[in-house]
């Protein structure tokens, strides 16, 4: 059996080393554009303010490929995918036959669009290489500008005010990580930034850039200037699927995948931040772009392609980061539609910078957002992941002490 595994993150590290498991004769190729071992991808941020080298980065050993027969492509992504012939091509040339195809290709840092974003030190933030040229970068650098409110935004702006570069963040929206918390927490979120010494400015963006080679100036939506020496964009990311044949493979927002994690083509599967299969919340198709739903569907994904049957639940969106003080925790749909079905209950302390949000469609737990004491928040997701039903009052749920674990108890009993 010839298995080809596109992507060389943990998704598709993952499946390799399921299908190995399972089938110790089998062919593996794996292409990658990243040369060398995976790595933990999410610790990138680390090593931009300095916390951790870049040499704690892998999650292999250099002999990974070698210890389990796998051949590596690395260097070169896939371009091209002919489900006819039942081969994949790559940048570099090459050619490979497969049985079995997973596509693992992650996702690509969403562009942005502004005039003279080929100025040196503007930069994305998604890869090594990425944090590697940032650091290259910050030789004589004096003012930061952060472009985007999200999770790689702040995690940006901060390991740069860490190096202690002034950083002005631009944020699109009206609050930081609009895309995992509501405004009430957004607004805390922000505060908290600006008394940390970021210039947090919202629903602006910038237009443009100007410089002498390096970039020394940004201009902004709202007809202000900012000058910057060096850039970060984090607006987001992108399923990495522009090589697949949209009239072979169904294509949504990323790749459809049923349950067993294959394509509408058969052989063909996806897994990771390029797939897009039902959200357990949500009750829709969705892509949750984070790295424990990228291991477990590597999994399920490797165990059907090596003829092990298994299926899927679906995925969850979960976040947990740590903004200076504050503690936050978010899960599932965080912020509905105004529908009729969708009830929440809320508690807000500004003084003790607590708050509680939580999101009801019926008698289930579908979302939460908690900044501060989220001790007992694992407990909440596992109650939104197991559909367990709530037959508590809600306004009990966020008194102090009040005991989560019971939700779970009440199931068991």
């Amino acid at each position: 059996m010839k298995y080809v595994i596109a992507g060389n993150g943990v998704a598709g590290m993952t499946a390799a080393e399921t299908i190995r498991q399972i089938d110790p004769a089998g062919q593996i190729t794996m292409i990658g554009d990243e040369a060398g071992p995976p790595y933990c991808r999410p610790m990138i941020s680390l090593v931009l303010e300095g916390a951790v080298d870049a040499d704690r980065l892998p999650i292999r050993s250099p002999r990974f490929y070698e210890e389990t027969n796998i051949r590596p492509l690395l260097g070169s992504r896939i371009t091209k995918i002919d489900v006819t012939g039942r081969s994949v091509a790559t940048a570099a040339g090459d050619a490979i036959d497969y049985d079995k195809l997973l596509i693992a290709t992650g996702a690509d840092p969403r562009p942005v669009k502004a005039e003279g974003l080929d100025l040196e030190n503007i930069s994305y933030m998604r890869t090594q290489r990425h944090v590697q040229s940032m650091l290259a970068g910050l030789n004589g650098a004096q003012n930061a500008l952060v472009l985007g409110g999200g999770l790689v935004g702040f995690k940006a702006a901060y390991g740069l005010l860490r190096r202690g570069l002034n950083v002005t963040m631009l944020i699109r929206s009206g609050y930081p990580l609009s895309m995992q918390v509501d405004e009430a927490a957004g607004q805390m979120v922000r505060e908290e930034l600006i008394s940390r010494g970021l210039d947090v400015r919202v629903n602006v963006e910038a237009v443009g850039f100007e410089g002498n080679k390096r970039v020394r100036r940004a201009f902004l939506s709202d007809s202000s200037e900012v000058a910057c020496d060096l850039v970060v964009i984090g607006k987001g990311v992108l399923p990495a699927l522009s090589f697949v044949p949209r009239d072979k493979i169904d294509v949504d927002l990323g790749i459809v995948v049923n349950g067993r994690m294959e394509t509408s083509c058969p052989g063909v599967y996806a897994a990771g931040d390029v797939a897009e299969y039902v959200d357990i919340a949500r009750k829709t198709p969705w892509v949750n772009a984070i790295w424990p739903e990228a291991v477990s569907q590597g999994k399920i994904a490797g165990m059907n392609m090596a003829g092990r049957k298994v299926s899927y639940p679906g995925s969850l969106s979960r976040n947990v980061i740590r903004v200076f003080d504050l503690d936050i925790m978010t899960g599932g749909v965080v912020n509905p539609p105004p529908d009729a079905l969708y009830k929440t209950v809320v508690y807000h302390h500004p003084g003790q910078k607590l708050y509680r949000k939580l999101v009801f469609q019926g008698e289930h737990l579908v979302g939460l957002a908690m900044v501060n004491r989220i001790e007992q928040g694992g407990v909440l997701l596992s109650a939104i992941a197991s559909r367990t039903p709530v037959r508590v009052p809600r306004e009990h749920l966020l008194e102090p002490g009040f005991n989560y674990g019971r939700l779970l108890w009440r199931r068991a009993g």
